[in-house]
C-alpha cells in the first residue's frame, strides 16, 4: 500500500452495491481522509463507499476443531451389568409383575429380558431396571 493520502480521483478497492462484488472504484467524494462516495470501474455505478470484506482465514490457518466422542450408552450399561452380575443371587430374584412395587437395588426376573436390578425409581409407577442388554423402564404397581 502507498503511504500517500487518498484523494478524489484515486483508485480504491470497494464492495460494489450494483455488481455485488469487490471491484476497483474511483473515489468521487472525500470527507477528511475517508472516501464517502465512489464509482465502480466495472459497471459505472456510483454509491457510498463500502470497505471490502476482510479476508477470511483459510482452512489451513484455522485451528482444527476437536471432536469429543460420546460413549455408547448401551456399552456403558453392558459394562455396569458385567460388573454387577457376579454379585447377583438368581434364586432370590422376584418374578416381574406390573402390579408389584419394587425397592431400589431389588433383583427381578423378567419373562422377556431375564434377570435385572432396579437402578432407579422413576415416578410413582415406573422403575428403571438394568438388564444384560441394557436398561429398560418398566411399569410397576
Amino acid at each position: 500500500m502507498s503511504s500517500a493520502p487518498l484523494s478524489a480521483g484515486d483508485y480504491i478497492a470497494a464492495k460494489c452495491t450494483k455488481c455485488g462484488q469487490e471491484t476497483n472504484h474511483t473515489i468521487v467524494a472525500m470527507v477528511e481522509d475517508l472516501p464517502v462516495k465512489v464509482q465502480c470501474n466495472t459497471c459505472n455505478g456510483a454509491h457510498k463507499y463500502r470497505k471490502p470484506a476482510a479476508a477470511k482465514k483459510t482452512a489451513a490457518a484455522k485451528k482444527p476443531a476437536t471432536r469429543r466422542t460420546k460413549a455408547d450408552p448401551q456399552a456403558v450399561e453392558r459394562q455396569q451389568w458385567q460388573e454387577l452380575e457376579p454379585s447377583f443371587n438368581a434364586s432370590a430374584a422376584i418374578a416381574y409383575s406390573m402390579d408389584t412395587t419394587y425397592k431400589l437395588n431389588a433383583l427381578i426376573n423378567h419373562p422377556t429380558f431375564g434377570l435385572g436390578q432396579v437402578q432407579k425409581l422413576a415416578g410413582t409407577r415406573k422403575v428403571l431396571v438394568l438388564f444384560a442388554d441394557g436398561a429398560k423402564v418398566l411399569r410397576c404397581g
